[in-house]
């Protein structure tokens, strides 16, 4: 019985944190053991946002495939890959371009968000309007069965089926599925400074610190603000380094709730503790991208193999769609 395959991506804009690891690449791992996983560096996307500041994307995206291969993602059970190494992204984008009403693009909620969160960049543009159709796009040339998303994407998983049904629909042909959503079930981690953890706020721990650097870090959080002396109560519901301890470390969470409230160790000792363990996890981590660094050969050679691969399932699947939609006058 062959595997139902997944698309999942990220955008090399900078370091992979802990959300990443939280947010998806623990899950990838699990994944790529039940489904066919095709992981994309998503470097069309990126440049929708970092346009003006082009010069890192591709250094990003070699450090993000490290970071990926040093988590667990393995080249053999996992198909890895860049995304503007596959002409068939932008071929497929330009297809849906032309049926997508543009109401259905201005209704997504994450676009406002977006140019909230990146108000001081010039963002007001063509291209990043459209980018939920081009995730699409990326989605549907590989016919994704299902699609690893937090909430908040679930409305750019919509719009994918919404575009997958129309298409459909007009030329009569049922080629793309409508993918599922895999949701992701952790609490969003914020950043040292509570805030949502982000590259742009310089407030994230990543996976490539240094034991000094975590360790800086996790002094610097903020934890409970009601709690003034050590003597007080604590209160962890509300405080940024529990939540910590429950994403990484449920099993010890319990422990830490029960002493913060009853004002057994103080902040200090709390998050000192906390940068003990979350340094403890990251050295594995850190042993492999050692490891890797020192096998840059060997890295390219995975991603070429990836993008081989990928780019044989988007022609053959571009091949279909050309011919659906009389795009094919020699054949």
């Amino acid at each position: 019985m062959m595997k139902k395959r997944i698309l999942s991506g990220m955008r090399p804009t900078g370091k992979l944190h802990l959300g990443h690891l939280a947010g998806a690449l623990e899950n990838w791992v699990k994944l790529q053991n039940s489904y066919d996983c095709f992981f994309m560096v998503a470097d069309w996307h990126a440049l929708m946002s970092e346009y003006e500041n082009s010069s890192l994307i591709s250094e990003y995206s070699i450090d993000n495939v490290v970071d990926w291969l040093s988590v667990g993602i393995r080249p053999a059970n996992s198909t890895i890959f860049i995304q503007s190494s596959i002409p068939e992204h932008l071929e497929l984008y330009m297809m849906f371009s032309c049926l997508v009403p543009l109401s259905w693009v201005e209704r997504i909620p994450t676009y406002k968000e977006q140019l909230r969160e990146l108000k001081n960049r010039e963002i007001h543009t063509y291209g990043f309007l459209g980018y939920p159709v081009l995730q699409a796009a990326d989605i549907l040339i590989y016919n994704a069965d299902a699609v690893p998303v937090g909430q908040d994407q679930l409305p750019h998983l919509e719009l994918t089926r919404e575009i997958s049904r129309r298409f459909n629909y007009i030329y009569k042909k049922q080629l793309f599925r409508e993918p599922k959503d895999i949701l992701t079930s952790f609490p969003k981690l914020l950043g040292i400074d509570g805030r949502k953890m982000s590259k742009s706020y310089n407030n994230t721990i990543n996976l490539s610190d240094s034991v000094e650097e975590v360790r800086k870090k996790v002094l610097a959080m903020i934890t409970d603000p009601k709690r003034i002396y050590k003597s007080d109560p604590g209160h962890p519901e509300i405080c940024n380094v529990h939540t910590y301890y429950e994403v990484f470390f449920p099993d010890y969470s319990g422990e830490v709730s029960d002493y913060c409230r009853k004002a057994k160790v103080g902040c200090r000792d709390c998050k000192e503790d906390l940068a003990r363990r979350i340094n403890e996890k990251l050295m594995p981590i850190r042993k492999k991208r050692e490891d890797l660094l020192c096998k840059k050969k060997k890295i390219i050679e995975i991603i070429e193999s990836g993008n081989e691969k990928a780019g044989k399932t988007a022609s053959s699947m571009m091949k279909k769609i050309k011919e659906i939609i009389n795009l094919c006058p020699i054949r």
